[in-house]
């Protein structure tokens, strides 16, 4: 029996080091390289192009007046190039959507981490992660033929186009990205610490709220931010619901207007190609970029500073 068994292991050290695997390994390897750098090439030319049309555009207008003016009039005369009012609209949309879709998404995540199992969990999470297949543009149709509607009824000087219809409809949208990360953080807490909080009396809710969260909390922000990255990023909903007026205001009731808009307004193809006003908007596609790779530097270092390790 044992010399069966040390020919059966001689036969597979044989076979795993035989040319054909070691020539599979490497195909393998080579197929995973190039995967892997077709994303880090992308990155590298989407950054090489804003950069190249960026310089062009910095020949023109003084970095100072493009980063602290307070007027976005690219396209009508006199001619302004201050983003601060698109940065405002921009932070407008992605603030208020994350402040309806973090307690949102956090609460569905912990109620399906923690209170459901079985089919009815495996239902509720599809049902929710429906959401993030819907088109954005239905969610802009959304904003402008129900939710602005509904919010003139008790808010009656409400702009048909407005900071706070976009707000909801992208806090609806981004629900699922927060909850679906979220979720995987509290469900990665080890079950003994559950079992813990458990035997020394804790009552459900209290073992969510002051074991697992605060166990899973480097995960919920890394979610958090990922949502606002996803937020300031949409494109169609805000660009229906919130309108195209460049306005340094802090006031959700009114029009705004995003950097992914004005970039949607310019690339209609009514604006000569070469033009100062056509290289604006890769340098908003550039500014845009900088601040999300700020929120996701941020949810990396946040995640590997306050991550918990359990052995």
């Amino acid at each position: 029996m044992k010399g069966l068994e040390n020919t059966q292991s001689f036969a597979l050290k044989r076979s795993l080091s035989s040319p054909s695997n070691s020539l599979s390994e490497n195909i393998f390897k080579g197929l995973l390289y190039v995967a892997t750098s077709v994303s880090v090439v992308t990155t590298i030319g989407i950054v090489v192009v804003l950069l190249s049309e960026a310089i062009q555009f910095f020949k023109e207008i003084s970095f100072v007046e493009f980063f602290t003016g307070t007027q976005w009039t690219p396209l009508i005369e006199p001619k302004h190039f201050g983003i601060l009012p698109l940065v405002c609209g921009t932070l407008l949309v992605g603030v208020g959507a994350s402040l309806i879709a973090v307690p949102v998404g956090v609460a569905s995540a912990l109620f399906l981490s923690e209170y459901v199992r079985g089919s009815l969990r495996t239902i509720l999470k599809s049902t929710l992660e429906v959401l993030a297949g819907i088109p954005t543009v239905v969610y802009g149709y959304l904003a402008i033929t129900f939710v602005t509607p509904q919010l003139q009824q008790f808010i009656p000087n409400l702009e048909v186009f407005n900071a706070l219809s976009a707000a909801i409809v992208v806090g609806i949208m981004i629900i699922p990205t927060i909850s679906s990360v979220s979720q995987d953080a509290f469900e990665a807490v080890p079950r003994e610490l559950r079992d813990a909080a458990y035997g020394l009396g804790g009552r459900k809710h209290q073992v969510a709220m002051t074991v697992v969260f605060p166990a899973a909390l480097s995960g919920f922000v890394a979610s958090v931010i990922l949502g606002f990255s996803r937020a300031i990023g949409e494109t169609m909903a805000v660009t229906l619901a919130a309108g195209s007026t460049p306005k340094l205001s802090f006031n959700p009731l009114q029009s705004i207007q995003t950097m992914t808009s004005y970039i949607v307004q310019v690339s209609l193809g009514d604006t000569p190609a070469g033009t100062i006003e056509y290289r604006s908007i890769f340098v908003v596609g550039l500014t845009l970029f900088s601040m999300t790779l700020i929120s996701n530097l941020i949810a990396q270092w946040f995640s590997r500073r306050f991550q918990e390790r359990y052995l």
